[in-house]
């Protein structure tokens, strides 16, 4: 597992590292340059102070050892007449001022000057300098390369301590209850670390309003559910207690519809918990006209039960994004409501037009309609309107789902919805995309 703490030791010593290389070198080529200037000046005032008279014979060498300075001197003629080191394999002549060259033994500093009637070379090897260049660089780093460990501690902690707010924020989640969704406190924390505390905070936040919307549906589903199971249950027994034929079809015929209210209100909250904003649908492309052709001949024959005339009085060619799936139960649930409460003899429209480029379907009737005080309410779920509403279509029940799910599907879609009074004097159900 990587950890944070361990990368920024690693990085933060390995930029110590490198930077105190960095000024190593940065300090072993400005003892150098020194060197260079103070080992110059030294051969020329070695060069200054031997004798400036004519020498009558060549000397031997002093020392074959001592390769510090090396002398050699010519009379005016050329002819050599010192060599202090004569094994050191110098060029055998003499460029006047100071010069670079290099012998099998390495790179030496030359400088050759005229002396009285003489020429005086000296060369000293470079590989002297270097050394004291890099003696005045370690005896300056050599401290800082000592501390690294204590560098490397300090890191540790440090960082450590800058973590610190980090791991509260993780000890006060471990140590929460899974049902403790009230916000974190982001006081006396880091600006680097309130962010994360927000977004955990706007999380839960979300997470509480989820488990909330969760919690009313189960208890209203389960409310909902417990009148239809019910009545099944007592038409069951009177199923098991009918003393003759036509009273037990006459049960039979009530428990049929009991099953089938209690499926079709099991069928509307499995359509609504699909619809919830995390259902996870396919989005493609749909085509409007199309699915509404669909969903109109499927409820066709359900029109003419119920004796209603349905049927698309207009179509134009529009398409949009989104889930086919749940797009074809937002208009079921809206075709099956218009043709459920319009009383026989009846009409239900289907229109699909283009309004300022936006597709809009319209599902209008000539029932009842919806008060305009409850066209709002209807949305909730298992709202429904009051039996003072002159609702001509009592003898079907509903579940209150169905708006409920057209709302949410529609919000799906970035789709509005709107209920208005139909032409006719019913209802309109307005989608526009």
């Amino acid at each position: 597992m990587r950890s944070i703490r361990r990368q920024l030791l690693i990085w933060l010593l390995a930029l110590v590292i490198v930077g105190v290389g960095f000024a190593g070198w940065l300090i072993y080529r400005q003892a150098l340059a020194e060197a260079n200037e103070l080992f110059d000046y030294q051969l020329q005032q070695i060069a200054a102070a031997l004798p400036s008279e004519p020498f009558s014979s060549v000397l031997t060498s002093r020392s074959e050892s001592d390769e510090g300075v090396v002398i050699q001197i010519w009379n005016r003629n050329g002819v050599l007449m010192y060599y202090s080191h004569p094994r050191v394999p110098l060029a055998p002549h003499a460029e006047l001022g100071f010069s670079t060259e290099m012998t099998p033994r390495g790179e030496w500093r030359v400088y050759s000057a005229i002396v009285g009637d003489n020429v005086v070379q000296l060369a000293q090897p470079l590989s002297i300098r270097n050394r004291v260049a890099a003696g005045v660089a370690w005896r300056t780093l050599w401290p800082l390369v000592l501390l690294l460990p204590l560098l490397g501690l300090a890191i540790w902690v440090i960082v450590g301590l800058g973590l610190a707010p980090l791991q509260r924020v993780t000890r006060a989640l471990d140590t929460r209850h899974p049902e403790a969704l009230d916000p974190l406190s982001d006081q006396r924390l880091p600006q680097e670390v309130q962010p994360v505390v927000r977004a955990l905070n706007a999380l839960l936040s979300r997470l509480s309003a989820a488990l909330d919307t969760q919690k009313a549906f189960v208890a209203d589903a389960a409310h909902e559910l417990r009148t239809p199971l019910a009545a099944v249950q007592i038409q069951a027994q009177l199923v098991a207690r009918a003393q003759d034929d036509a009273s037990r079809r006459e049960a039979l015929a009530d428990l049929h519809e009991g099953v089938a209210r209690a499926t079709r209100l099991a069928e509307q909250l499995l359509a609504l918990a699909r619809s919830e904003p995390d259902g996870k649908g396919v989005t493609t492309t749909v085509d409007l006209r199309a699915l509404l052709e669909t969903c109109v001949r499927g409820y066709v024959l359900v029109a003419q039960e119920r004796g209603v005339d349905l049927g698309i009085e207009a179509s134009e060619p529009a398409s949009v994004t989104g889930d086919p799936d749940a797009l074809r139960v937002m208009f079921n649930n809206l075709i099956d409501n218009a043709t459920k409460y319009t009383p026989k003899g009846g009409r239900v429209d289907v229109v699909l037009t283009i309004q300022n480029g936006r597709p809009t379907v319209e599902i209008a009737d000539n029932g009842p309609g919806i008060p305009q005080e409850e066209r709002e309410k209807v949305f909730d779920r298992f709202y429904r309107v009051g039996e003072g509403a002159g609702r001509a279509r009592t003898d079907i029940a509903g579940s209150g789902l169905g708006l409920a799910i057209v709302r949410r599907v529609a919000d799906q879609h970035a789709a509005t919805v709107s209920l208005t009074q139909s032409q006719a004097g019913g209802l309109s159900a307005s989608i526009r995309f």
